[in-house]
């Protein structure tokens, strides 16, 4: 159970942070940094739902709920706080992938972020999960974690990326990239 009553604790005012085991971290280590990354991830989903509605922003609050997992999975180095991103989580967000997938055309060109409100930040929240899985990948060169938070943030790119394509029309309102049209 979480319960936060004190907000301002001043515990980090020289510069580092506390982590779920009560180890303290420097603010940019590593490990404070993909925890910052998956919550900024997160962040973009908030302002991508202000533009969906029905079964879209379903996915997105369970994928919201997911990150929030995966920051505690990463908050407690070694697996010890006992809240893991799980393969059934990886599973949920390919087969949301597949179905959304089944209707649209193929793709004959690569897709411009862009098209509708909600497709481009669909488009700025995978950019953003992309880069949360770059930190993750960076930790994991350095100590072991849970292989499924990388899977999890991967799958997650897609994800978004074939939403964006969703919620331009089924891919008909994409802005696709034109090579030397620039």
């Amino acid at each position: 159970m979480v319960k936060l009553d004190v907000i301002t604790t001043r515990g980090g005012d020289g510069g580092e942070t506390s982590l779920g085991d009560g180890t303290r971290l420097a603010k940019d280590a590593p490990r404070i940094t993909a925890i910052g990354e998956v919550d900024e991830c997160n962040a973009t989903l908030a302002l991508l739902r202000l533009h969906t509605s029905g079964e879209h922003d379903a996915m997105l609050a369970r994928i919201q709920n997911d990150l929030f997992d995966l920051g505690a999975d990463l908050c407690v180095p070694g697996g010890e706080g006992g809240l893991r991103v799980t393969a059934a989580q990886c599973l949920r967000l390919e087969a949301e992938v597949q179905a959304m997938n089944a209707g649209m055309p193929a793709l004959r060109s690569f897709v411009l972020p862009g098209g509708t409100p909600a497709a481009a930040h669909a488009h700025l929240a995978r950019t953003v999960a992309r880069r949360a899985e770059r930190a993750v990948v960076t930790l994991a060169a350095a100590e072991p974690l849970n292989p499924l938070a990388l899977r999890y943030l991967n799958r997650l790119s897609d994800h978004l990326f074939v939403l964006s394509r969703a919620l331009n029309g089924n891919g008909a309102g994409d802005v696709l990239w034109v090579p030397g049209g620039g």
